[in-house]
Protein backbone atom coordinates (compact mmCIF):
# COMPACT_ATOMS: atom_id res chain seq x y z
CA UNK A 1 0.00 0.00 0.00
CA UNK A 2 3.14 2.41 -0.29
CA UNK A 3 2.26 3.86 -3.30
CA UNK A 4 -1.48 4.58 -2.36
CA UNK A 5 -0.26 5.90 1.29
CA UNK A 6 2.11 9.03 -0.28
CA UNK A 7 -0.73 8.82 -3.47
CA UNK A 8 -3.25 9.99 -0.50
CA UNK A 9 -1.38 12.27 1.92
CA UNK A 10 0.37 13.84 -1.16
CA UNK A 11 -2.58 14.38 -3.09
CA UNK A 12 -5.53 13.68 -1.08
CA UNK A 13 -7.09 11.02 -2.68
CA UNK A 14 -6.14 6.99 -4.45
CA UNK A 15 -7.79 4.66 -6.17
CA UNK A 16 -7.05 1.12 -4.89
CA UNK A 17 -7.62 -1.91 -7.93
CA UNK A 18 -10.27 -4.45 -8.29
CA UNK A 19 -11.25 -6.57 -5.27
CA UNK A 20 -13.11 -9.64 -5.37
CA UNK A 21 -14.16 -8.95 -1.49
CA UNK A 22 -15.50 -5.03 -3.05
CA UNK A 23 -17.11 -6.87 -5.50
CA UNK A 24 -19.54 -9.55 -3.44
CA UNK A 25 -20.04 -6.15 -1.52
CA UNK A 26 -21.67 -4.64 -3.88
CA UNK A 27 -23.26 -7.22 -5.01
CA UNK A 28 -25.32 -7.38 -1.79
CA UNK A 29 -25.83 -3.68 -1.75
CA UNK A 30 -26.73 -2.63 -5.55
CA UNK A 31 -30.58 -3.79 -5.32
CA UNK A 32 -31.08 -2.07 -1.87
CA UNK A 33 -29.60 0.88 -3.58
CA UNK A 34 -31.50 0.60 -6.45
CA UNK A 35 -34.92 0.51 -4.71
CA UNK A 36 -33.78 4.16 -2.94
CA UNK A 37 -34.56 5.65 -5.89
CA UNK A 38 -38.21 4.60 -5.94
CA UNK A 39 -39.08 5.06 -2.52
CA UNK A 40 -41.27 7.80 -2.06
CA UNK A 41 -39.57 8.55 1.66
CA UNK A 42 -36.29 9.71 -0.51
CA UNK A 43 -38.45 11.87 -3.41
CA UNK A 44 -37.35 14.88 -2.28
CA UNK A 45 -33.34 13.81 -2.40
CA UNK A 46 -34.29 14.52 -6.83
CA UNK A 47 -32.27 17.41 -7.69
CA UNK A 48 -31.59 19.54 -10.97
CA UNK A 49 -34.89 18.52 -12.78
CA UNK A 50 -34.18 14.67 -12.23
CA UNK A 51 -30.69 14.62 -13.23
CA UNK A 52 -29.05 14.07 -9.72
CA UNK A 53 -30.49 11.83 -7.00
CA UNK A 54 -28.61 12.56 -4.00
CA UNK A 55 -29.52 10.20 -1.61
CA UNK A 56 -27.71 11.21 1.36
CA UNK A 57 -27.31 8.44 4.08
CA UNK A 58 -30.22 6.24 2.24
CA UNK A 59 -28.47 2.87 2.27
CA UNK A 60 -29.67 0.44 4.25
CA UNK A 61 -26.49 -0.47 5.61
CA UNK A 62 -25.92 -1.57 9.04
CA UNK A 63 -23.02 0.10 11.37
CA UNK A 64 -20.73 -2.90 9.88
CA UNK A 65 -21.20 -1.79 6.71
CA UNK A 66 -23.05 -4.82 5.54
CA UNK A 67 -26.41 -4.56 3.82
CA UNK A 68 -29.10 -7.16 3.72
CA UNK A 69 -27.57 -11.22 3.50
CA UNK A 70 -24.18 -9.12 2.33
CA UNK A 71 -20.98 -9.60 4.68
CA UNK A 72 -19.51 -6.29 5.49
CA UNK A 73 -16.58 -4.44 3.29
CA UNK A 74 -13.23 -6.01 3.30
CA UNK A 75 -10.28 -5.90 1.46
CA UNK A 76 -7.27 -3.41 0.53
CA UNK A 77 -9.18 -0.16 0.87
CA UNK A 78 -10.42 -1.38 4.29
CA UNK A 79 -7.32 -2.44 5.59
CA UNK A 80 -5.66 0.86 4.33
CA UNK A 81 -7.88 2.80 6.03
CA UNK A 82 -7.24 0.72 9.08
CA UNK A 83 -3.63 0.64 9.21
CA UNK A 84 -2.77 3.96 7.14
CA UNK A 85 -5.00 6.36 8.37
CA UNK A 86 -5.60 4.42 11.84
CA UNK A 87 -8.89 4.43 11.58
CA UNK A 88 -10.88 1.09 12.84
CA UNK A 89 -13.52 -0.27 14.88
CA UNK A 90 -16.20 2.69 14.47
CA UNK A 91 -19.91 2.26 12.96
CA UNK A 92 -20.36 2.98 9.01
CA UNK A 93 -22.60 6.12 8.76
CA UNK A 94 -25.71 4.79 6.46
CA UNK A 95 -23.96 5.46 2.71
CA UNK A 96 -25.41 7.89 0.26
CA UNK A 97 -26.65 6.96 -2.91
CA UNK A 98 -25.31 9.35 -5.91
CA UNK A 99 -26.63 8.80 -9.16
CA UNK A 100 -26.64 11.12 -12.07
CA UNK A 101 -28.72 10.82 -15.19
CA UNK A 102 -27.52 12.17 -18.59
CA UNK A 103 -27.78 15.97 -18.85
CA UNK A 104 -26.76 16.97 -15.22
CA UNK A 105 -26.78 18.80 -14.15
CA UNK A 106 -29.87 21.04 -15.36
CA UNK A 107 -30.79 24.46 -14.11
CA UNK A 108 -32.97 23.70 -10.43
CA UNK A 109 -36.26 26.29 -9.78
CA UNK A 110 -35.21 28.40 -7.55
CA UNK A 111 -31.56 28.30 -7.68
CA UNK A 112 -29.46 32.00 -8.34
CA UNK A 113 -27.30 31.83 -11.70
CA UNK A 114 -24.07 32.18 -9.46
CA UNK A 115 -25.22 28.77 -7.95
CA UNK A 116 -25.86 27.30 -11.24
CA UNK A 117 -22.92 28.67 -13.01
CA UNK A 118 -20.28 27.33 -9.69
CA UNK A 119 -22.43 23.47 -10.39
CA UNK A 120 -21.58 23.59 -13.74
CA UNK A 121 -18.15 25.50 -14.39
CA UNK A 122 -16.59 24.53 -10.88
CA UNK A 123 -17.96 20.65 -10.27
CA UNK A 124 -20.11 22.59 -6.87
CA UNK A 125 -16.38 21.80 -5.68
CA UNK A 126 -16.93 21.75 -1.83
CA UNK A 127 -14.87 20.41 1.42
CA UNK A 128 -17.77 18.04 3.33
CA UNK A 129 -19.14 19.01 6.65
CA UNK A 130 -18.96 22.59 6.24
CA UNK A 131 -22.49 23.26 6.60
CA UNK A 132 -25.01 26.57 4.76
CA UNK A 133 -26.43 27.41 7.47
CA UNK A 134 -29.85 30.45 7.36
CA UNK A 135 -31.15 32.70 4.93
CA UNK A 136 -27.42 33.91 3.77
CA UNK A 137 -26.44 30.40 3.84
CA UNK A 138 -23.22 30.73 5.84
CA UNK A 139 -20.46 27.81 6.01
CA UNK A 140 -20.20 26.68 9.79
CA UNK A 141 -17.96 23.20 10.64
CA UNK A 142 -20.95 20.75 11.87
CA UNK A 143 -19.45 17.35 11.04
CA UNK A 144 -16.35 16.19 11.12
CA UNK A 145 -15.55 13.24 8.84
CA UNK A 146 -12.76 10.34 8.68
CA UNK A 147 -12.35 10.17 4.93
CA UNK A 148 -14.93 10.04 2.19
CA UNK A 149 -14.86 6.41 -0.04
CA UNK A 150 -17.10 5.94 -2.94
CA UNK A 151 -17.83 2.57 -4.33
CA UNK A 152 -19.45 2.63 -8.27
CA UNK A 153 -22.05 0.41 -8.03
CA UNK A 154 -22.79 0.32 -11.66
CA UNK A 155 -20.52 0.44 -15.09
CA UNK A 156 -20.90 3.86 -16.62
CA UNK A 157 -18.33 6.13 -19.36
CA UNK A 158 -15.69 8.17 -17.25
CA UNK A 159 -17.31 11.17 -18.69
CA UNK A 160 -20.97 10.74 -16.98
CA UNK A 161 -21.14 13.13 -14.48
CA UNK A 162 -17.25 12.36 -12.85
CA UNK A 163 -16.10 12.65 -9.53
CA UNK A 164 -13.91 15.58 -9.90
CA UNK A 165 -11.08 16.40 -7.50
CA UNK A 166 -8.93 19.11 -7.04
CA UNK A 167 -5.26 17.87 -5.97
CA UNK A 168 -3.68 18.80 -3.14
CA UNK A 169 -6.09 20.72 -1.76
CA UNK A 170 -6.89 19.49 1.23
CA UNK A 171 -3.36 21.11 2.97
CA UNK A 172 -4.50 24.90 1.54
CA UNK A 173 -8.25 23.90 3.24
CA UNK A 174 -6.16 22.74 6.65
CA UNK A 175 -4.22 26.28 6.29
CA UNK A 176 -6.94 28.40 6.01
CA UNK A 177 -8.71 26.33 8.88
CA UNK A 178 -6.26 26.59 10.83
CA UNK A 179 -6.18 30.59 10.77
CA UNK A 180 -9.97 30.69 11.15
CA UNK A 181 -10.02 28.75 14.66
CA UNK A 182 -6.43 29.83 16.15
CA UNK A 183 -6.77 30.19 19.62
CA UNK A 184 -10.47 28.67 20.04
CA UNK A 185 -11.30 25.81 21.63
CA UNK A 186 -12.01 23.15 19.32
CA UNK A 187 -15.71 22.74 21.20
CA UNK A 188 -16.44 26.37 19.53
CA UNK A 189 -15.24 25.99 16.34
CA UNK A 190 -19.02 24.73 15.04
CA UNK A 191 -19.93 28.47 15.97
CA UNK A 192 -17.58 30.38 13.72
CA UNK A 193 -18.78 31.75 10.09
CA UNK A 194 -15.92 30.35 7.99
CA UNK A 195 -17.42 31.14 4.81
CA UNK A 196 -15.43 33.84 3.75
CA UNK A 197 -11.89 32.09 4.11
CA UNK A 198 -13.71 29.14 2.91
CA UNK A 199 -14.48 30.45 -0.38
CA UNK A 200 -10.69 32.16 -0.64
CA UNK A 201 -9.29 29.37 -0.06
CA UNK A 202 -11.30 27.42 -2.69
CA UNK A 203 -10.15 30.10 -5.06
CA UNK A 204 -6.82 29.32 -4.28
CA UNK A 205 -7.28 25.56 -4.62
CA UNK A 206 -8.96 26.22 -8.22
CA UNK A 207 -5.75 28.41 -9.43
CA UNK A 208 -3.22 26.19 -7.85
CA UNK A 209 -4.74 22.31 -7.67
CA UNK A 210 -4.70 20.02 -10.77
CA UNK A 211 -8.52 19.36 -11.26
CA UNK A 212 -8.68 15.10 -11.87
CA UNK A 213 -11.69 13.61 -12.92
CA UNK A 214 -11.88 10.17 -11.27
CA UNK A 215 -12.99 7.08 -12.68
CA UNK A 216 -13.66 3.90 -11.40
CA UNK A 217 -15.22 0.62 -11.79
CA UNK A 218 -17.74 -1.91 -9.89
CA UNK A 219 -14.99 -3.82 -7.65
CA UNK A 220 -12.66 -0.95 -7.50
CA UNK A 221 -12.97 1.98 -5.13
CA UNK A 222 -11.24 5.55 -4.65
CA UNK A 223 -10.73 6.60 -0.99
CA UNK A 224 -10.64 10.56 -0.25
CA UNK A 225 -9.31 12.73 2.03
CA UNK A 226 -11.48 14.44 4.52
CA UNK A 227 -10.23 17.84 3.79
CA UNK A 228 -10.04 17.92 0.08
CA UNK A 229 -11.87 19.98 -2.47
CA UNK A 230 -13.90 17.63 -4.53
CA UNK A 231 -17.34 17.54 -6.38
CA UNK A 232 -19.12 16.07 -9.40
CA UNK A 233 -18.61 17.18 -13.42
CA UNK A 234 -20.76 17.71 -16.00
CA UNK A 235 -22.47 14.69 -17.91
CA UNK A 236 -20.28 15.00 -21.26
CA UNK A 237 -22.30 14.76 -24.28
CA UNK A 238 -20.76 11.82 -25.69
CA UNK A 239 -20.65 9.28 -22.37
CA UNK A 240 -22.98 6.71 -22.36
CA UNK A 241 -24.33 4.89 -18.99
CA UNK A 242 -26.98 1.94 -18.31
CA UNK A 243 -30.50 2.69 -16.91
CA UNK A 244 -29.09 3.39 -13.56
CA UNK A 245 -26.96 5.86 -14.67
CA UNK A 246 -24.31 6.80 -13.11
CA UNK A 247 -24.28 5.17 -9.85
CA UNK A 248 -21.77 5.23 -6.31
CA UNK A 249 -21.89 4.72 -3.25
CA UNK A 250 -20.31 7.30 -0.75
CA UNK A 251 -19.36 6.52 3.28
CA UNK A 252 -18.63 9.38 5.10
CA UNK A 253 -18.45 8.16 8.56
CA UNK A 254 -18.23 11.34 10.90
CA UNK A 255 -16.25 9.63 13.38
CA UNK A 256 -13.25 12.03 14.66
CA UNK A 257 -13.10 14.40 17.15
CA UNK A 258 -12.70 18.27 15.60
CA UNK A 259 -8.91 18.28 16.70
CA UNK A 260 -8.47 14.97 15.23
CA UNK A 261 -10.24 16.24 11.90
CA UNK A 262 -7.89 19.58 11.55
CA UNK A 263 -4.58 18.03 12.25
CA UNK A 264 -4.58 14.31 11.22
CA UNK A 265 -2.50 13.50 8.49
Amino acid sequence: MRNQAEHFFARGWCRFPFDRQILAWRDAAVDAARATLADPRHAAWYRYDNTWFAGVNVLPNRGDSAVGEGRPLAGEVIEFISHTLGLSDFAWDPAQVSVCFPGYPRPMAGESEARARYRRERDAAHVDGLLPEGERRRRHLREYHGFILGIPLVEFDPGAAPFVVYEGSHEIMRASFRRSFAGLAPADWGEVDVTDAYQAARERAFAESPRVEVHARPGETFLVHRLLLHGTGPWQEQAGAGPDGRMICFFRPPILAPGDWLERP
